[in-house]
């Protein structure tokens, strides 16, 4: 986020345009990319570790929110031990996506097939906000924040 912060500032505009704007008229503007993903990153890392998701207010304005909000969700993961993820690939994970029907589905299913494409989508969403030139910067991110997201699956 500061990295977009600073291309805002470099190309003279509010940074509200950024954090308001669309890539598509039907699409979540910035702000709301951003507070899935946190919530993706946050929700898929609780369940899997059989803990409950911690709830965060979207009520961020400005790129300092953002910055806490990443950094609070960082900070939760990292409380999250190796051993709260052991038998989680069987772990039924129930989910109640916004649909009249609840969808229960294994750890492993729930990792590779819901939360990961989920978060990534909303990840790169927000980033190509930002310019290619803040996408190129920030691939590294992607790695840090999969290989935060899902520790135990991923010991190679």
């Amino acid at each position: 986020m500061t990295k977009a912060e600073a291309y805002s500032a470099e190309k003279k505009f509010e940074p509200a345009v950024l954090l308001n704007a669309r890539l598509y008229p039907d699409m979540f503007p910035l702000i709301r990319q951003v507070q899935v993903a946190a919530d993706f990153a946050k929700s898929v890392s609780a369940r899997l570790a059989g803990v409950e998701v911690p709830v965060y207010e979207d009520n961020e304005q400005t790129f300092a929110d953002f910055q806490a909000r990443i950094g609070k969700t960082l900070t939760f993961i990292g409380s999250l031990t190796p051993a709260q993820f052991e038998g989680s690939e069987t772990r039924e994970i129930l989910l109640r996506p916004g649909m009249p029907k609840e969808k229960r589905l294994m750890g492993h299913n729930f990792l590779a097939n819901y939360g990961l494409p989920q978060f990534f989508f909303h990840v790169t969403t927000a980033l190509r906000f930002c310019g290619t030139m803040v996408w190129r910067s920030v691939k590294v991110i992607l790695w840090v924040a999969f290989r935060l997201c899902c520790p135990i699956y991923l010991t190679c």
